[in-house]
């Protein structure tokens, strides 16, 4: 069975996490980060070679909607990530409302005593984490009510 990949696309970084074999728990990976906002070359090189060595099958991108589900600038940038994603590794790239998973992974990781500085590294990590568990939460939920 392939692995599922989970990303949290930021401006400057992205957070990676991949589900175990099973698809039943995520786990952070890495995160990749970048000069600027536009050079994507290496962050794509980078999830490329994560891809190869995790044998993902899937990719879940967080999708930042506004807290009234409305579509800001954010989203418009994340389906062009999007976009790209699945051009360059032939993967299906599923978006998944990712509203509150930074501030619950900021929160989980206060909880756990890590000070600001610690939290402001792991973030997106954790956010991405959040977002894959997320995911494959809802579809096992989805299998048990189709039968």
């Amino acid at each position: 069975m392939k692995r599922i990949m989970g990303l949290d696309f930021g401006s400057k970084t992205v957070g990676v996490a991949v589900s175990d074999p099973l698809g039943i728990t995520a786990q952070g990976v890495e995160i990749v980060r970048r000069k600027s906002e536009n050079k994507l070359r290496r962050t794509f090189a980078r999830i490329e070679e994560l891809i190869e060595a995790y044998e993902i099958g899937e990719i879940v991108l967080g999708y930042p909607k506004n807290m009234n589900g409305t579509q800001g600038e954010r989203c418009e940038k994340t389906k062009e990530f999007q976009a790209m994603l699945e051009r360059r590794t032939g993967l299906a790239v599923a978006l998944w409302d990712e509203r509150l998973t930074t501030v619950a992974a900021d929160r989980a990781m206060a909880e756990a005593g890590l000070g600001f500085r610690a939290r402001k590294e792991h973030v997106d990590e954790i956010a991405a984490v959040l977002i894959l568990q997320g995911y494959m939460d809802a579809q096992a939920m989805k299998g048990v009510q189709d039968h």
